[in-house]
Formats: C-alpha cells, sequence, structure tokens
C-alpha cells in the first residue's frame, strides 16, 4: 500500500484552506499515485479563540471539510483520512474534533472523536485549554480497509501509550495521527513519540502535522511540521521538514507480521493480566 500525508499550513480563511488542502492533495495524488491520503488535524481552520472557532464548526456530514475528503475519495479512487475537523454538538457550545476515513467510492467507513484534550502550559508560558470549546470523545476506533488494520487517533492521544495498546489488541497494523504538534513540544518530543508508539504496537505509524504559524488572538503561534512515517521496527522511513508539501512511503504489510514473529510482544505481554503476588 503507497501512502501520501499532506503537510498544511492553515489560517483563519476556511474556505482557503481547503482550497490550498485541495490543490497539495491533487499534486500529491498526481505525482505519487497512491493508495491511501492523510491531511492534518483540524486542517480546515486555525485562528482566534472565541465565536469564529465555533462558526467555522460544521455538520457530522455534508460539510465543507467532509466534502472535500470525500470527493477527493471517490474522483481519485483512494483511500482517504480526513486528517480532522471540528464537527458541531447540537445543544452544545463546543464541539468534537473528529477524524473520518473513506473508501475509495467515497464512503465514510470509520469516525473518531478526540478523546485526550490539549489542556497544558508550555515552558515558555503558552496556554493551551482544549477542553474549554472541544468536548471529548468517548470510544477508541479502528476500520479493517483492503485487509489492513487502521487505528485511530488524533495530536495529544500520541502522549497515552494505552490508546495504541487498545488499538494493538484489535489488531491494528497501522495507526494513524493528524496533528498540530506545538513548535517547541514537537522539537523535543514528536519523533521520539510517535517512534516509541510504532516500537511498543509493532505496527506501522503514520503521523501527518500541519506546519507554519498561525494567529491566536494577539499571539503568533506555530507548528512543528515533520511529518512522518515510521516502521513497526521504529525506523521513519519518510518524513518531510517544515513547509508544506507532502511525504510519500510504500507499506510492506508482511513487516508487520515479521516483526512480531522476532519480538512477539504481545504475546509476552503480563500486565493486564492475572498476576501472582
Amino acid at each position: 500500500m503507497k501512502v501520501v500525508l499532506i503537510q498544511t499550513n492553515p489560517g483563519d480563511d476556511k474556505a482557503a484552506n481547503l482550497a490550498a488542502a485541495r490543490v497539495l492533495a491533487e499534486r500529491a495524488i498526481a505525482l505519487e499515485q497512491p493508495d491511501f491520503l492523510m491531511l492534518p488535524e483540524v486542517f480546515e481552520w486555525m485562528g482566534s479563540p472565541g465565536p469564529d472557532k465555533l462558526a467555522n464548526c460544521e455538520d457530522e456530514r455534508d460539510g465543507p471539510a467532509y466534502n472535500l475528503c470525500r470527493m477527493l475519495a471517490r474522483e481519485h479512487r483512494i483511500i482517504v483520512h480526513s486528517g480532522s475537523f471540528r464537527t458541531r454538538i447540537r445543544g452544545e457550545a463546543r464541539f468534537h474534533n473528529t477524524s473520518v476515513m473513506f473508501d475509495r467510492s467515497g464512503t465514510e467507513i470509520a469516525r473518531y472523536n478526540k478523546i485526550h484534550m490539549f489542556d497544558i502550559t508550555t515552558p515558555d508560558g503558552q496556554s493551551y485549554r482544549e477542553s474549554q470549546s472541544a468536548r471529548p470523545g468517548e470510544a477508541i476506533a479502528s476500520i479493517t480497509c483492503e485487509g489492513v488494520h487502521f487505528g485511530l487517533a488524533i495530536c495529544y492521544d500520541l502522549r497515552f501509550p494505552e490508546l495504541f495498546q487498545a488499538l494493538a489488541g484489535r489488531g491494528a497494523e497501522v495507526m494513524l495521527l493528524p496533528a498540530a504538534f506545538t513548535l517547541q513540544t514537537g522539537m523535543d518530543h514528536w519523533e521520539v513519540l510517535c517512534r516509541a508508539r510504532a516500537i511498543e504496537t509493532e505496527t506501522y505509524f503514520l503521523a501527518c502535522g500541519q506546519t507554519g504559524a498561525f494567529s491566536h488572538g494577539n499571539e503568533k503561534r506555530h507548528t512543528y511540521g515533520n511529518s512522518l512515517v515510521v516502521d513497526p521496527w521504529g525506523t521513519v522511513i519518510a518524513r518531510t521538514g517544515q513547509g508544506e508539501g507532502h511525504v510519500a512511503a510504500r507499506l510492506d504489510m508482511g513487516r508487520v507480521a515479521r516483526v512480531r514473529r522476532q519480538i512477539p510482544v504481545a504475546e509476552h505481554k503480563v500486565v493486564g493480566r492475572s498476576l501472582a503476588v
């Protein structure tokens, strides 16, 4: 399976963001002829907190971001992972951070709402309070498509290995993580965490990040980019740096089976089973 990850730099103009994502995606499709395409977290809009954030959310289905991803799948006959986009919750002033997967016909086959909320203060004093505007999801999600079992996660989920262990327990062979990692945490933690999750679960790990700067109130904030593909041994087999563009790689699903035979971690697992005291 050939995969391509699209790295974008969204701002506060949703229509422009979607148009730019389409250009980047169609350019990558023409060049790489992939089976699978993935976008970053909240690729549809990045801007200041407040009413604009909620106004730029969309319904669960048939909104502009949803329709763009469905169209790419249908017109190019590829599997598309939407990265994520914000979806309204009826009766609430919060939204879900939602990932959707489409098969080659443009049919929705999987959906995941981000579980772990990014409520932190970075060492440089920037405050992030995702739970003030986003409602956490309540269920993990995975799907088998064309013989490959995919596990879905989003950004801050990366720091919670138990989520990926649960996905591996369901049979996941490829983990999918769209993200908008901050520049500071990305420089220190992005690659090591992606590689760790791949090694622990013996899966391919596809991490598709936003890149560049965006305005947040009176602040200018920066995302890390550096989208990458890690194999089940923990080797980075493809990556990009900063800037808009894409990265492509071929996944050898036989490699998952070979690594799991070499070091059968799942068979040796003791924690979570009954232990003698």
